[in-house]
């Protein structure tokens, strides 16, 4: 998403029921028909009805495996803040255009305050995040400025959102 979008938000109103089904999605997005319905205390015909509609209503951005970086020798993660060097939409396109290329990037932000960007970058070990940093990271369009803190354990990370 670009810097001048903005957030189409539905203000269709929801059951407990739907509430349920989004619920046990967002724990397990593999659940069968016949266990999501089980869970919903809902028939299987009308379980698989409300959640055609949940889907056509862009409830769910995606469904997706989440990988454990681990396994693939990711085994460390630094959030990384950059300053660019203008307040200007076309250099702020150009290094959102360029971040998403970066496969190490977890996630990208736009923030407000003294930093322009906080990046989330996943790395296999000191060494590969030095290398990343220097020849990757630091030309990204832009980047004027940097401020890196390395993540010593995760305490708590989710997609979930609350639904009330």
């Amino acid at each position: 998403m670009g810097p001048m979008q903005e957030v189409q938000t539905v203000n269709t109103e929801l059951d407990e029921f739907d509430k349920q089904i989004i619920r046990a999605l967002q724990g397990n997005g593999r659940l069968t028909n016949v266990e999501l319905a089980d869970m919903a205390n809902l028939s299987p015909s009308a379980c698989h009805r409300r959640l055609k509609s949940l889907l056509e209503a862009d409830y769910f951005d995606k469904f997706t495996g989440i990988v454990n970086p681990a396994h693939f020798g990711y085994t460390g993660t630094a959030i990384v803040s950059m300053r660019l060097d203008a307040q200007q939409e076309d250099l702020f396109q150009q290094f959102e255009d360029a971040v998403r290329l970066v496969p190490q990037v977890k996630a990208c932000y736009l923030m407000t305050g003294e930093f322009d960007y906080q990046l989330t970058v996943i790395y296999k070990d000191t060494q590969h995040f030095e290398e990343l940093y220097y020849k990757t990271l630091l030309r990204l369009p832009g980047v004027n400025t940097t401020k890196t803190q390395m993540v010593l354990r995760k305490v708590h990370n989710t997609q979930e959102v609350p639904i009330t």
